[in-house]
């Protein structure tokens, strides 16, 4: 006849303030371990977004200078036809209406997507 296996012994209990300890120390570990995950994360979203933001940056410097420019031109053409005074005012005029139709209407777009 077979004889039964014998049973093997239980591992010896631990105190409950080791288990604690260790529960604690691996709760530790861990939210190490996703904080570097999510700065590792953070910087690589940020290097992959530098050379475009400094893009970005140039192409708006250069849309102001070629407005800058435009604004001249109409105040050169403005000037020849109309006097100095005159043409600052007109033209300034002609860019701040342009301006706050821009305005107005990035605020009612504001106001209707919210």
């Amino acid at each position: 006849m077979l004889k039964p296996a014998d049973k093997p012994e239980p591992p010896p209990e631990r105190p409950v303030g080791e288990l604690v300890h260790q529960l604690a120390e691996e709760g530790k570990a861990y939210a190490r371990a996703e904080f570097d995950l999510a700065k590792a994360i953070a910087t690589a979203k940020a290097r992959a977004l530098a050379l475009p933001a400094g893009l970005i940056g140039a192409a708006v410097l250069l849309a102001q200078a070629a407005v800058v420019v435009l604004a001249l031109g109409v105040f050169s053409v403005l000037q020849w036809l109309m006097g100095s005074l005159l043409a600052a005012i007109v033209t300034f005029l002609i860019f701040g209406g342009i301006a706050g139709a821009f305005l107005w209407y990035a605020i009612k777009r504001l106001r209707e997507d919210l």
